[in-house]
């Protein structure tokens, strides 16, 4: 088993075990309350830009929250939900349904192409593994979202501009300006991070050329 797939082994596990104990609430995809999750849900409008019919990709989906978001907002392209943890796309399923406008994939790869990729909470929760395995993990996945958003993409993340005392050991903290600086260097000058709406957390959005 390689290093990402050990990971993504643990993580599907871990995030299993939250929807089994919660549902399909935001404690179940491990966030602290509706307030916080719909707070951390509308960051990722800046990225779509106001373009109702553009199609996204959600990588780490869980029960398929962002696509209800999504609607009720008035977006009605294409949406694609992606999950390593089976029983989140089952739930997705249940909640929402398939059709033309809505796929939901268990998996961590996806091979299509679509206008916008978002990835919410999927770079948290590094359990045990070392810091230096973790970061590779992230940067790996930050380029999965790079390939699949033809237009862009975005991401959030825990901050280490949190306080020192409520940080957990199992989560990752990353420093804002060192991944606004790498996505620079990487992806091209369009880049935004929002560190203003009040959670201990920043997001990361990317506009491809």
């Amino acid at each position: 088993m390689s290093e990402s797939e050990s990971i993504r082994s643990s993580v599907a596990t871990y995030y299993a075990s939250k929807l089994a104990a919660h549902g399909p609430t935001p404690q179940g995809v491990d966030w602290n309350g509706v307030a916080s999750h719909e707070l951390r849900h509308r960051q990722f409008l800046r990225l779509l830009d106001g373009i109702p019919d553009a199609s996204l990709l959600d990588l780490g989906c869980g029960f398929g929250d962002f696509f209800r978001f999504l609607r009720a907002e008035g977006y009605r392209g294409q949406y694609i939900g992606y999950d390593v943890a089976p029983n989140m796309i089952t739930e997705a399923l249940r909640l929402h349904g398939q059709g033309a406008d809505r796929q939901w994939r268990v998996g961590a790869e996806p091979e299509e192409a679509v206008d916008f990729a978002i990835a919410s909470g999927i770079l948290n929760v590094k359990g045990d593994a070392p810091i230096e395995v973790w970061e590779r993990y992230v940067r790996e996945t930050i380029d999965i979202l790079a390939r699949v958003g033809r237009r862009g993409f975005a991401f959030n993340v825990l901050s280490l501009s949190s306080d020192p005392e409520r940080r957990a050991a199992n989560l990752y903290y990353a420093e804002a300006s060192k991944m606004l600086s790498y996505c620079l260097g990487r992806y091209g000058r369009s880049v935004a991070l929002l560190q203003d709406y009040g959670l201990y957390e920043f997001t990361v959005i990317v506009r491809h050329p």
